[in-house]
């Protein structure tokens, strides 16, 4: 069904497309909005299209980090993180400053902890739950913590939110549901729908800051193709093939745990996403053990990849961990756990 309407409206001669995006799209994405989190946005002033999620979060600093006010242009996240957060602040001439999670706090980012001085110099913070590469999740009271400090120091609460499809117990929260003043999520059909290729997803939330975005957007080019758009609209209004991603992906999941726990790796069982956080042998570091896998044909994400760079650069960054993505077929894991564990067996450190 994907497939046909973008192909249905592929146009004989093609026009660009709108920063705004096409009306159908927006409404359906409010229809997907208030059913999956029981909040209403308003299709006009409170959504806009984006080309996937990674653009949005790499282009959202360039547009609100001032760097003719030196005293409030710190952007906030966690480490280990997706390293676009930091990626943008750079570009867009902020000041990074990365807090590490840690897994007694369940990887959540404690701004409760963060200096009063540092807070009040902060324009924006970012969030992501599930996170990316942990599979740690976040509950609504989170939220209401972060969102009133955020509040409170009038910082930008950014929740990159491109994984709350892919659960395997409760469905996760929006950072939209404790409020909208100061908030904005991003969403991607990336994960959602494995529609990577499509490069599709939305903006939303604080009516004012979409509006001051979307200007900014105007400039950079990323109006979505409407044929993409047209895509877009038949995956956000089905869910039955999430359904049966979900699915999948908890059988893969599974493989896994069982794998893992035979040759004793340590691992964090994942709540979301489609990723482990496994701790590489003793003796090695997550980098070390990946470059033993890829001999074997196995590929996985070192740790220091989910590291800052001021970490990297201070020498503080964790390296004993590694991240997999479940992004084969269920029989390819089969075959890779049978790959993987003739290649641990002939591990020598």
């Amino acid at each position: 069904k994907i497939r046909k309407a973008l192909i249905d409206a592929l146009p004989e001669v093609s026009q660009y497309p709108s920063v705004s995006g096409r009306r159908s799209l927006r409404e359906e994405i409010s229809k997907w909005f208030k059913k999956r989190f029981d909040i209403g946005l308003d299709p006009d002033s409170e959504i806009i299209p984006s080309n996937g999620s990674k653009e949005a979060i790499f282009h959202f600093p360039l547009v609100f980090i001032d760097t003719d006010l030196p005293d409030k242009k710190r952007v906030i996240f966690g480490t280990p993180g997706y390293p676009v957060y930091e990626r943008g602040t750079l570009y867009a001439g902020g000041d990074p400053f990365p807090v590490q999670l840690k897994e007694e706090d369940g990887f959540l980012l404690r701004l409760d902890r963060i200096e009063r001085s540092i807070l009040e110099e902060t324009k924006i913070v970012w969030v992501n739950y599930p996170h990316n590469p942990t599979g740690a999740t976040a509950p609504v009271s989170y939220f209401e913590d972060i969102y009133g400090i955020c509040r409170e120091y009038g910082i930008i609460l950014c929740s990159d939110e491109c994984y709350t499809e892919i659960y395997f117990d409760e469905n996760p929260p929006s950072a939209l549901q404790v409020g909208k003043e100061g908030v904005v999520v991003f969403h991607s059909l990336s994960k959602r729908s494995g529609m990577t290729g499509y490069r599709t997803g939305f903006v939303a939330g604080d009516k004012k800051i979409i509006s001051d975005y979307k200007k900014g957007r105007a400039s950079f080019g990323v109006a979505t193709p409407d044929f993409i758009q047209a895509a877009a609209e038949v995956a956000w209004s089905d869910e039955e093939h999430v359904e049966k991603r979900r699915k999948i992906f908890m059988e893969k999941r599974q493989i896994f745990i069982d794998f893992f726990k035979s040759i004793n790796l340590q691992f964090l069982y994942p709540e979301a996403t489609f990723y482990f956080w496994i701790k590489a042998p003793s003796g090695l570091t997550g980098e070390e053990y990946a470059k033993h896998l890829l001999r074997y044909g196995i590929v996985v994400s070192p740790g220091v990849n989910f590291c800052s760079g001021i970490e990297i650069l201070e020498n503080r960054c964790s390296s004993e961990y590694f991240r997999i993505a479940l992004v084969p077929t269920v029989d390819e894991c089969k075959e890779a756990v049978k790959i993987w564990e003739k290649a641990h067996r002939e591990l020598r450190i």
